[in-house]
């Protein structure tokens, strides 16, 4: 297989003959062989591990996106990516870092969202008064 990493500006990583891959999902880790059905599925922020005769197992610390198999080729779109780093150490990256952004940016859509309400109420206030 084909695998490519893909962030917003960048190629984050651009390997041929992948072996296999496992990835995180919101529901779970999904396995992909060269011979697994074409498919689409969400990621999760967490690891992201793949395997080359040339390599051995290579692991990756990926933040939320999409995967996509089609035929050989494998897409992986994320907002961020961090690698050559152990598995300890991308574990903790994970931990920390995507997972507390995820909450800060969760948080952040709340506050606006109370913005926008308390907007809209004092201009439907004024259309009425």
């Amino acid at each position: 297989m084909r695998l490519r990493v893909l962030l917003p500006f960048q190629v984050f990583a651009d390997i041929d003959g992948v072996t296999r891959i496992v990835a995180h999902t919101p529901a779970g880790s999904i396995g992909l062989l060269p011979q697994r059905l074409d498919c689409v599925t969400a990621l999760a922020p967490g690891l992201l591990v793949y395997a080359t005769p040339m390599l051995g197992e290579v692991c990756l610390a990926v933040d939320e996106g999409v995967l996509v198999k089609a035929g050989p080729d494998v897409r992986v779109s994320v907002r961020r990516a961090m690698g050559g780093a152990d598995l300890g150490r991308l574990r903790a990256v994970v931990e920390q870092e995507y997972v507390t952004l995820d909450a800060d940016e969760r948080s952040l859509r709340q506050a606006s969202d109370k913005l926008e309400s308390s907007f809209l109420q004092r201009l439907a206030s004024l259309q009425h008064g």
